[in-house]
């Protein structure tokens, strides 16, 4: 990638770096060390916080969240790029580390990874989500993804309450949920909104699985950051009676409601009750005269005319009747009268608090392994790409649900050039996924029975090449020496466990 050509930053510098050395020191030339480096780094937020963030993410809040549609999409008058990527230096590559079990669901023989999932996150209080995948790191803490669904370039901002779920399946995270802690992208992608560089490395705590509901007092449900919730039960008068003598009145552990009901009755039953009702003006001239002994009939004497102001004319909305009569507003109301039987019943009962424990489910790559990585790599090779589709195409039609992972599988060629997003080096490959796979990875010399690869890139445009309103290929940045540098940094970056203790 001609990184010097478009922003005068400098790469890292290539050196191929053989499996296991992470933690290994990158070897540059003097001058290449006294070069600014391109990336960009920031806090997501603080471990303190990420407890809360983790519970935040509930089922119905998962299920509530949109595919993030901003900055991923773009059909027609696409024009071919008159630069290529192209290597900054060696080829380099990183070994992946083990799977940890079985993912659900397999597609056409192909054995889907169990460290790919989906990135939750918050734009403006609003639940948004990504693809994303797990990689190789020293502190199997990295998740790599989009850049753009972990930096917002309207407010030059990160996102909030970003997470990792691996695996995802169907609203299930059967590997936990991981709150992301510091975030590493190219300073190209943050400053100049340049999707050559729309990539990032993320830094995840310990994830966390939520266990089974436990009933606790309300002095802990009210501290507790986590999920939680409370339903009321009906219980005796005695329970109620006994609680009530022991807390010196009512409390959320024993208090009682009345609740009353109307019986319609026959016209003049012995014990009824007359009741004015107002009506509209139709029901008002359907309703039979008060003298004809039927229930339900118009009440006398009782109608009402009023003059008000044009403001409270203009917005009435009640049953009245309104009318301008000689520049005046008017409206008028109209009562019936019935019979009714009125009573009420008591009931007594308790709040029930309910929340869910948090307990700390490990490291990122100790439960689902992690993907390679690799960089300055031939630019039509042949490559998967994994990830949560789920947008309609552009006519409508709607192929995916955003539930469950797929696959696209096709040799890289140079990407078509997309100057809404400064996206003019980018590769790419045929492929009908809709926006929601966006972050996820493009994997090369992917093994199905160890389901790991290299990741060669992440999903970051979704394009309608051809202007028929459907999408026709997914896009990703290319990896030379600038992402391995970025990508050294984020994998040598330590974060640790969430205090998961209850409050």
């Amino acid at each position: 990638m001609n990184t010097r050509a478009k922003r005068l930053i400098l790469p890292l510098g290539g050196v191929v770096v053989a499996a296991g050395m992470i933690g290994a020191t990158l070897t540059t030339s003097a001058q290449a060390e006294t070069k600014p480096s391109p990336r960009k780094s920031g806090t997501l937020v603080s471990s303190n916080g990420a407890k809360a963030i983790a519970g935040s993410w509930t089922p119905s809040k998962l299920k509530a969240a949109k595919n993030y549609l901003e900055d991923s999409t773009h059909s027609g008058n696409l024009r071919k790029s008159t630069e290529k990527a192209s290597a900054d230096g060696k080829a380099g590559s990183v070994a992946p580390i083990g799977a940890g079990g079985k993912t659900a669901g397999v597609s056409k023989n192909v054995n889907l990874p169990t460290n790919v999932g989906k990135v939750f996150f918050q734009v403006d209080g609003k639940p948004y989500w990504c693809s994303g995948t797990s990689i190789q790191s020293k502190y199997r803490n990295v998740v790599a993804t989009a850049g753009h669904c972990v930096y917002d370039t309207d407010k030059n901002s990160f996102v909030d309450n970003w997470v990792f779920i691996p695996g995802y399946y169907k609203g299930k995270a059967p590997w936990g949920v991981y709150v992301g802690a510091k975030v590493n992208l190219h300073h190209d992608f943050s400053v100049y909104e340049d999707y050559d560089y729309d990539y990032a490395f993320v830094n995840v705590y310990n994830g966390v699985k939520q266990t089974g509901d436990k009933v606790v007092n309300k002095e802990t449900f009210d501290a507790y950051k986590g999920p939680k919730w409370a339903k009321d039960v009906e219980i005796t008068q005695a329970e109620y009676q006994k609680c009530y003598d022991e807390h010196g009145g009512e409390t959320a552990d024993c208090w009682s409601k009345v609740t009353g009901s109307e019986v319609v009755l026959p016209w003049g039953t012995a014990g009824g009750e007359k009741v004015l009702k107002e009506v509209t003006k139709e029901e008002y001239d359907k309703a039979p005269a008060w003298n004809s002994k039927v229930n339900y009939a118009k009440a006398p004497a009782k109608t009402s005319t009023e003059i008000v102001d044009e403001a409270t004319y203009n917005n009435y909305k009640g049953p009245g009747y309104k009318k301008i009569v000689d520049s005046a507003y008017t409206i008028t109301h109209y009562y019936v009268k019935y019979w009714v039987k009125k009573s009420s019943t008591k009931k007594y009962y308790k709040t029930v608090f309910y929340i869910k424990e948090l307990v700390d489910a490990g490291r990122l790559g100790d439960n689902v392994g992690g993907q390679g990585f690799t960089w300055n790599r031939s630019t039509t090779a042949k490559q998967f790409a994994f990830g949560y589709p789920t947008a309609a195409h552009l006519d409508g039609n709607k192929a995916y649900t955003g539930e469950t992972m797929k696959w696209c599988y096709g040799q890289t060629s140079a990407a078509p050039a997309v100057p809404k997003y400064k996206a003019e080096e980018q590769i790419g490959i045929k492929c009908a996924f809709t926006p929601g796979a966006t972050g996820g990875p493009f994997l090369i010399v992917y093994k199905s029975a160890s389901r790991t690869g290299y990741l060669n890139g992440v999903v970051s445009l979704t394009l309608d090449t051809d202007g028929n309103q459907r999408y026709d290929r997914i896009t990703t940045p290319y990896f030379n020496s600038d992402t391995y540098g970025i990508y050294k940094y984020a994998a040598n970056l330590y974060t640790g466990k969430l205090s998961t203790s209850a409050g």
